[in-house]
Parts: C-alpha cells; structure tokens; sequence
C-alpha cells in the first residue's frame, strides 16, 4: 500500500515537481544574495533611519525592511515613482530596487507555471503530491533501514535502489517543509487560512498638528530596525494624515505633531503563523535555511529520474544614470499627462549627451533654477491636458515662475506637443510662452510645436536646437511599439447615438493558445476588470489605452469606447464590426481592484467609466456588498450595462444601482446622488467601505468634494481614506 502510494504521485507529478524544485532551488539563491549585499542595521532605531532616508530624499513616502535587511525606499523623482535599496548608514540610494527579469520569472513559474489561478491551483496539487512523496518516502526508508533507531545506519542493497534511498534520506527532510509551507501559502492564497489581525481602524481624532520629524518621535525611537517592516509617511501638508508603523508585532499610527502612538494592533497567531509559515518556505530573514532547501530542492529531478529508472526495470522483470542638477549645462523639463513627452525627453537627453553636454532631466514640478548654477540653458517639452491646462507634472510650473524676482539667467527653448485637431493645441505651451515673454526670460529659439507625437515635427525642431546652441546632432525618435496580440471582436453594442456621443461596448475573443505556449510565457497574460488594454490604432505607433470591463475568468476582452472627435483610436474602434481584429497588448493596474474581503465596496463611475466597475460587479459572484453610482447624459440612450446592472442587482452581485442622468427629466450629476445620499455613504464608509471612482478628471474632482462634504465632521476623511488604501481611482 505505501509502495503503490509513493509510486503513482511520482511518476504522475514528475515533471510538475521538477519544474517546481527547480525553480525554486534557483530562487533560494536570492535571499541569501540578498542578505549578503544587505547593508548592516543592527541596532539602528527606526526614528534614525527615517530621518537619514527623508534628508536624502525628501519626498520619500515609504521605507519598507525586506526579511533578509534590505531597505527599500519609495519617493517621487519628479512626477515619476521611484524605488530604491539604501544604505542605512547615510540614507543615500544603492541603486534601483527593481527585481531582476530572471527572478520574477523563476518566481511566476515556481508560483503559478505562468497560468494564474489555476496554475497556483496546479502547483498546490504538486505540493500535496510532494508531501505525499516525501511521507511515504520516509516510511519506506525507514522499513527499509530496519526501523526508526536504524535509519541513519548504512544503507543496504546496491545501484540505483541505494542511490535513490541516499538522496531521499538527506534531502526529504526539507521537502517535507518546502511541500508542508506551500500548502499553508496556498491556502492563504485562496482565502482558506483567516488574514490575521492586520492595520487598526484609522484614528478618528488627531492632533492637527505637523511638522514633528521622525528623529524627535518617540514611538519610532524605541523601535529597533531590526524587528521593523515598513513606515509610511504622511500626505506632506495633510494635518488629517498620520505615520502608518508596521513591526513583525503589530501595525498602527502616530500622530505626525505630537509623535503619540494613536492606536496599535498587536499581531495576531494567524499573522505570527502566516509571517513563520513565509521565511520557513522562501528563505527571506533565513538565507541559510533557505540554501538547505534548495539543495533539497535540486534533489527532486535526481530522484525522478532514479525513480523513474527503478520503475522501468520492475516493468521489464520504469533582462541610466543622468548628471545631477547643479552640474547640468542643459536642463530638460517635461509637462506629460500621459508620459509620451518623456519619451522625446529622452531621445533629446541622449543625443545631447552623445555631443558630450552635461545633461539632467526632470518634470517641470521641480523648477527651481536658483539651483542649477551651471546651466546654460533650460528646454521646456510641455504637453496640454483638456482646454489648455497643466498636465500633471507640471501643475504648479507657471506659479513658481511667477514667484521668482528676476527671470532665470539661461535662456529658454518651448516645445509644446499635442493633437492639431483640438482647439486648444498646445494650449499650455502657449501659456508658458506668454509668461515667459511677461517674465522677461530670455529665448533660446521661438516657441515650436509637435502635432500628433510627430516625429518629424520633433527632428525639424531639433536641427532649429542644434544651430542656436551651435551643436551638431540629430534627433531621431522612434516610438517603441509595444509587442502585441491580435484580438477579434465578437459583438458590439451601441449608444449615445441620441446625444451626439457615440458609445460602444465592445466584446472581444480571447485568444486560445496551446498549453505549450502558456508553459512558456507566450500566451495572452491573465487579467483582471480594471486592468488595462493598450490598443495600437492602424497608422500609429502610439497606443490607446482602455478599462477592462472583465477578467480572464470571463473568457472575453470586454472595453467600453466612446467615439471622440478626430480620434484616431476611438473612430477606429467604434467602426470595427464583427469579425474585425485589432493589435493589443496588456497592462495590469493592481492598484484600481477591489481589496480581498467582505467589506462593502463603493462603485462611482460616469460614462464609460462603467466599463471596470462593471467588470467588478461581474466577478461578484460571492455576493459582497457592492454599490454603484453610475452618471450618464440620457437614459434612453447611455444606460450602458442596464440589463446586466438589473440582473445583477436581483442576485445579490450588487446591493443596490444608482442613476444619475445629466440630461433626464430631472438633471442630477453622479456627485450630486452622492450628497442625496449622504448618509448611507457616510455609514458605508464607517462601516470599512472601499470607494473605487472611475471616469473623466472633471467627474472625479466632482466626486471627492462630494465625498469630502459628506465626511465633513464624521471622524473621515479623503485622506485618511487613501492612507488606509480604501480609496482608488481610474482617471482620464
């Protein structure tokens, strides 16, 4: 019986396992690399640490401890998140904290095969088959030997049975934890195994007061670094934020005036389990024990392969450093909504650094040329957002330059970029140049233009550069194309028609593909509503980007469109018809899904923005307790989804759908449903509601003040919300 247990798993699972042990073998290497190149801590307060960190990057907005005593930094260099290893002993950055591609490749093979769910489901079954394996292994070896006081005695028998009991003997040890933990990481995968205790309630009274730096905050003085996992720093100017402190024994806040430690959770036996069950499986805060289960681990195709030989034989009779600011004779400054612009940035930045110029570039939310003392000119690449306003990463551009007293000494070049066929086409650059002109600041050449990310427009602008700073050099940008699939649409359903808006739901066939393909990474990635998809319109290099309206368990690529004037992507896809396809490529968006859990989730969305918040609606076949407020123009013509919202309503997928039609009989905005419900809003959110907005700028500004409105006094805030990671947004 044991015999005939042990054998059939591992003839079935043989290859399953050895891709499993292997790959995990080779990411056991990591942590110990990872521990060695560790700079060391030990003894160092979290309050010192801090400190160092926020003098050396001042926008800095979380410090996180990895097991093994890396210390990752998160903080903005200009308008662009950064990651970076630090070297606790300065605060100054190692490098980039970017994963190696080899790593996170060996990492979603060992975890899924590259399969999502149902690969982890897969390798689950592998571990139980390991843990099967390495039992009944144990108990063979220990027949075989003469009993348990026997087992460590010199083996009998000779060939390929001892070979094969030897290595079982060492090695199966340490499977039968690698096999036991991955169980337990699978369980928790899958919601089988109770989160733990996790973060407080937010506080619901602060000080109000700011500025207290971490080096004079008691609370984080008595916490060593050693036991510490990550500290999250207030909004910069929010008196309603607070320090989020989380330690291998609880998580909780302190007052970021008064350094008070406002609430805590102790961890509980669930996290303390989950948190023993994780460094016991991957060797993270354990770099030796995780090298003995990766020689474990590369023991398994060994002993396939014997196994395998031994069973035969009873058949036969088995894959950029710029010069800092102060040093730069040419400053580059970008204004992207999008970030295309950076992409010209850079092209521009490598040509002039070819010449051998000294070059830095930055978003234009870091004007600041007091600072750049060696500078011999500024470049300005500004793109429009809407009706000629600032794009995100330039938004307080034009007010600093107001503010200063004299115009900055080097003289300026303007290049705005943006799409001829809007009225207000480089509407932004125009404004730059206006106040230049104001200011008094010096022309390195006449304001110039890029219609449509041409790069024609950008080359015959950059020989204008290149005769006024006397320099020669070309600039030659080609727009990377991103690798892509095609897509067949299925159906379509029309809307706006009546309203002059044209609006398209759009359904697409996903690609099937051999299992082949999917083993080796090739096939269409998993996904999920809120995701996105970058579609590549015909003529153009530039991609499009759009909503996922379903996930990969829907079987289809579903995306709401709605039709806008000259564009290229939108008319192209509102004229496809069935059987038409069409080039995409995938980009996932984990930060706009709905938290795992039971607690209630506020759906706000207006106009196309339906798409992903349907797409949640969809997958919520457990029933948790949605809310949506959709905003449209006309409800006889821009009810998008209003069959599937009134079945899902009547199942339980939502708790309940909330109209609001500018152009009805009675006109209401989504925003304004939300003030007439205020209440139920408010006790949603006081019960842990998660708010999920998607939909234009205009709409979601509309909805934070609403939402800000109906807090007002209750203990809540925006803020405290988005500190808590209970409010997330999808915005164009």
């Amino acid at each position: 019986m044991i015999r005939t247990l042990h054998r059939w798993p591992g003839l079935i699972a043989a290859i399953l396992l050895a891709i499993i042990a292997l790959s995990g073998a080779a990411l056991s290497v990591y942590p110990a690399m990872e521990a060695m190149n560790a700079p060391g801590a030990s003894g160092m307060s979290v309050a010192e640490l801090a400190s160092r960190v926020q003098a050396a990057e001042p926008t800095v907005e979380q410090i996180r401890r990895a097991p093994s005593g890396k210390i990752t930094a998160y903080f903005y260099k200009g308008d662009q998140p950064a990651a970076a290893i630090i070297d606790p002993q300065t605060g100054a950055s190692l490098g980039a904290a970017d994963v190696p591609a080899l790593q996170r490749w060996l990492t979603n093979l060992h975890r899924s095969l590259f399969l999502g769910d149902g690969g982890r489901m897969v390798v689950a079954a592998g571990a139980a088959a390991m843990l099967t394996l390495s039992l009944s292994g144990l108990l063979l070896i220990t027949r075989r030997a003469g009993g348990w006081r026997q087992l460590f005695s010199p083996l009998r028998g000779q060939g390929q049975g001892r070979r094969h009991s030897a290595i079982a003997r060492l090695s199966v040890w340490g499977l039968m934890l690698s096999s036991t933990t991955a169980l337990w990481m699978s369980a928790a995968t899958f919601g089988f195994v109770p989160e733990g205790a996790g973060a407080p309630a937010f506080p619901a009274e602060v000080s109000g007061e700011i500025g207290l730096v971490p080096a004079d905050i008691a609370a984080l003085q008595q916490v060593s670094v050693d036991g510490f996992r990550s500290l999250t720093f207030p909004v910069a100017g929010d008196k309603t934020d607070v320090f989020t402190l989380k330690t291998a024994s609880g998580e909780g806040y302190i007052d970021q005036g008064t350094g008070a430690l406002l609430v805590w959770n102790e961890a509980d036996v669930w996290q303390r389990t989950s948190d023993m069950i994780m460094l016991l499986h991957t060797g993270h805060g354990a770099a030796v024990l995780g090298l003995v289960l990766g020689f474990s681990a590369l023991s398994v195709p060994l002993m396939g392969w014997s196994g395998l030989r031994l069973w035969l034989a009873g058949r036969a009779g088995r894959k950029r450093a710029d010069t800092p600011a102060g040093e730069a004779e040419t400053i580059i400054l970008v204004g992207s909504e999008g970030g295309s612009t950076w992409g010209f940035a850079h092209t521009l930045e490598t040509a002039l650094t070819a010449t051998g110029a000294r070059v830095h570039t930055a978003a234009m939310s870091a004007f600041a040329p007091d600072e750049w003392k060696k500078a011999r000119r500024i470049i300005l690449l500004a793109a429009t957002y809407g009706q000629g306003e600032a794009p995100a990463s330039a938004s307080d551009f034009l007010d600093r330059l107001a503010a200063l007293p004299m115009p900055p000494a080097a003289p300026v070049a303007i290049l705005g970029f943006g799409d001829r066929s809007f009225p207000s086409f480089c509407g932004f650059a125009e404004k730059i140049g206006r106040a230049a002109e104001a200011k008094g600041w010096k022309l390195l050449l006449p304001m110039d233009t890029v219609d449509r990310q041409s790069p024609q427009d950008f080359a015959r602008w950059g020989r204008a550069l290149s005769a006024a700073i006397g320099t020669s050099f070309d600039l030659n940008h080609q727009p990377t194309k991103p690798k892509t699939r095609d897509l067949v649409l299925v159906s379509r359903r029309d809307y706006g028609a009546e309203v002059q808006a044209p609006t398209s739901i759009l359904r697409f066939a996903l690609p099937k593909v051999p299992f082949w393909q999917r083993l080796t990474g090739r096939a269409f990635p998993d996904f999920e509503a809120g995701d996105l998809i970058g579609i590549v319109p015909e003529g153009s290099v530039v991609p499009r980007f759009y909503s996922l309206a379903s996930g990969s368990r829907d079987g289809f690529v579903e995306i709401c469109v709605r039709k806008q004037p000259g564009g290229l992507c939108s008319t192209q896809l509102t004229l496809m018809e069935p059987g038409d396809r069409v080039q995409v490529f995938l980009r996932h968006n984990p930060t706009f899904r709905p938290q795992r859990g039971r607690t209630p989730v506020l759906l706000i969305g207006a106009g196309t923005g339906i798409g992903p918040l349907a797409g949640f609606a969809r997958n919520n076949a457990k029933a948790r307790p949605m809310h949506l407020f959709f905003g449209a123009r006309h409800p006889s013509s821009d009810a998008l989804y209003a069959e599937e919202l009134a079945a899902w309503q009547a199942d339980g997928r939502l708790c309940s759908v909330t109209t609001a039609y500018s152009r009805g009989s009675a006109p209401i905005y989504v925003q304004d449903a939300l003030r007439r419900d205020g209440e139920r809003v408010a006790r949603l959110l006081r019960e842990g509601a998660q708010v999920m907005v998607c939909g234009g700028r205009d709409m979601a500004a509309g909805v934070a003040q609403a939402l800000g409105e109906i807090l007002a006094g209750k203990g809540m805030s925006l803020a405290s919300l988005k500190a808590e990671g209970r409010y997330a947004e999808d915005v164009y």
